[in-house]
């Protein structure tokens, strides 16, 4: 068959032909529609895809945020003063009672005779300190042992972790007391001291073997072949890769160092003073009269346990959500 655009070919078909084919290139080009190129999803972007359909997160979202908005507006919303004795002309030790609710006393008095709403709302405040604090002094120093061991390796990875299988092999809410009743006089930094000692090797066991997971990886291997240095491998490659799983190991952490720092409180290691209330030491102030008023243990506890749960729901939310085996 003879081309029509040949050498051959007579010149007018040539150019019929040619006008044919322009003609149609250009009106393919002007219906096209152009495809935006495919970049990808970041981990954090599939990750908030998962979490903004999952109803646990949004209940420990939402638990979470009046938890916090209750502790920072808890000044304007107690009505009272947490120390003040004004329902003491109506409490009785003697008889074992205490005031009940009326006006201006939602949930009425303790066995003090002061307000028991004004204490639980200021309590908020002191649970959600030591629960952030300890979590952080704990998240730090975990995070140091975890580095140094996941990225020294030798002797130094055998010394830290030997001293942190020692110290997890004691109970978390153990060895916070054993450290807590080394005080004279202990408060409520004696509590979040305690509490965040006894959550460092949680942090560093599960950095260290992040790290130590990174290290074989094909982007750390090229830097190595390029001959970048030792550090800026672990704090631009190795540490950012790893920290996922550490920070919602926090969240997970909130939860157990808000149920061991009311634990200590409860034992009497926490806050000594009545005017800077604590669920914990509510709770150890009202088992006296837990037969007959168990209202004044109820309330301390619900709010520990809905608080906690809140962590948790965040926590595991943000695990499954972050697990590259759900990632499409």
């Amino acid at each position: 068959m003879t081309d029509p655009t040949g050498p051959d070919a007579p010149k007018h078909s040539r150019t019929s032909f040619g006008t044919i084919r322009r003609d149609r290139i250009d009106q393919l080009a002007a219906t096209a529609v152009v495809q935006p190129e495919d970049t990808g999803n970041s981990i954090l972007a599939d990750a908030w895809k998962r979490l903004r359909v999952d109803p646990l997160f949004w209940i420990g979202a939402v638990i979470l945020t009046l938890f916090v908005l209750l502790a920072l507006l808890a000044p304007w919303i107690a009505p009272n003063d947490p120390g003040a004795q004004l329902l003491i002309k109506q409490t009785s030790r003697a008889r074992n009672s205490v005031a009940p609710p009326q006006p201006g006393f939602p949930l009425g008095g303790d066995t003090f005779g002061r307000d028991f709403f004004s204490r639980m709302v200021l309590g908020a405040r002191q649970t959600l300190l030591v629960g952030i604090l300890a979590t952080l002094i704990g998240l730090v120093g975990g995070m140091t042992l975890g580095i140094l061991a996941g990225a020294f390796g030798g002797w130094v990875d055998s010394v830290i972790m030997r001293i942190v299988d020692v110290m997890l092999s004691i109970p978390s809410l153990l060895l916070a007391f054993s450290i807590g009743v080394l005080a004279s006089s202990p408060d409520l930094s004696t509590v979040i001291v305690a509490v965040a000692i006894a959550q460092i090797p949680v942090f560093a066991r599960l950095l260290r073997g992040q790290m130590l997971g990174q290290t074989g990886s094909d982007h750390v291997l090229a830097a190595q072949a390029l001959g970048v240095k030792r550090a800026p491998i672990v704090f631009r490659h190795v540490l950012p890769n790893s920290m996922s799983p550490v920070i919602v190991q926090a969240t997970l952490v909130a939860a157990t160092s808000i149920l061991d720092a009311a634990a200590l409180s409860f034992l009497g290691l926490g806050s000594q003073d009545v005017s800077s209330p604590e669920w914990g030491q509510m709770l150890g102030e009202a088992q006296t009269v837990f037969d007959t008023h168990p209202s004044l243990t109820f309330w301390p506890a619900g709010c520990i346990i809905v608080v906690a749960l809140g962590f948790t729901l965040l926590g595991e939310s943000m695990r499954d959500a972050l697990d590259p085996k759900n990632r499409r």
